[in-house]
């Protein structure tokens, strides 16, 4: 399927979507991005080779795939997300990246980085065997020790979106899976000095990304 006209995401389900606290407070949207659109999304990803997180400014991505990244750091899903968690966010500033491919190393137990405000994770993947073995899906845990120790699920499949605002027992993570494995990742960051330099990390990293690929 070609779908040429921008995709605008079902916000109206993300209004709709309840706010668990177990065990910590979260929102799950399925098919944040509706299936058909999500068929084509899919269909237009950039390939993505190695592991890591890729900002935008470092890949060459279709009108489609940065027609979504714009919707992600957009005024709506910014407000209805300090809406649904009764946050500010008006002026927190935002740090987006897309991960292809997941590692042996990746999806261990952590917190997220304590400059970045709010995680919302994006997941872009057909439904396939691994999900539906539990593989590569996200955990969130009631502490930092055990992956098999968690309250909720999340296969990352479908068009689903995952939010959580980030604090100290914030433990997540997946078992252990090596491959294809599509995320684009939103966070809202915190303003301070931690903020700043993760926001300076995150450029020179997409700088040295296209540095890479130019070689």
């Amino acid at each position: 399927m070609t779908i040429t006209a921008p995709i605008r995401p079902d916000y109206a389900a993300l209004e709709a979507a309840p706010v668990s606290d177990d065990p910590f407070p979260h929102a799950v949207v399925p098919h944040f991005i509706r299936p058909d659109d999500l068929q084509a999304l899919v269909a237009s990803l950039p390939e993505l080779a190695s592991g890591g997180s890729f900002p935008p400014s470092a890949l060459a991505v279709s009108p489609l795939v940065r027609g979504v990244m714009e919707e992600m750091e957009g005024p709506v899903l910014r407000g209805i997300i300090a809406r649904k968690f009764g946050l500010d966010l008006h002026d927190a500033p935002t740090m987006l990246t897309l991960r292809g491919r997941t590692r042996e190393k990746d999806g261990r137990i952590h917190c997220d980085s304590v400059a970045k405000r709010v995680t919302v994770l994006l997941y872009l993947n057909p439904a396939s065997a691994s999900w539906a073995r539990q593989e590569g899906c996200v955990r969130l845990l009631r502490g930092p020790d055990d992956i098999e120790d968690f309250a909720a699920e999340v296969p990352p499949v479908d068009g689903t979106l995952l939010i959580f605002p980030n604090g100290p027992t914030t433990w997540h993570g997946h078992r252990q899976y090596v491959g294809r494995r599509y995320t684009i990742q939103l966070n809202y960051m915190e303003t301070g000095a931690k903020a700043r330099s993760e926001l300076r990390r995150h450029r020179l990293s997409a700088l040295a990304k296209r540095l890479s690929r130019a070689a």
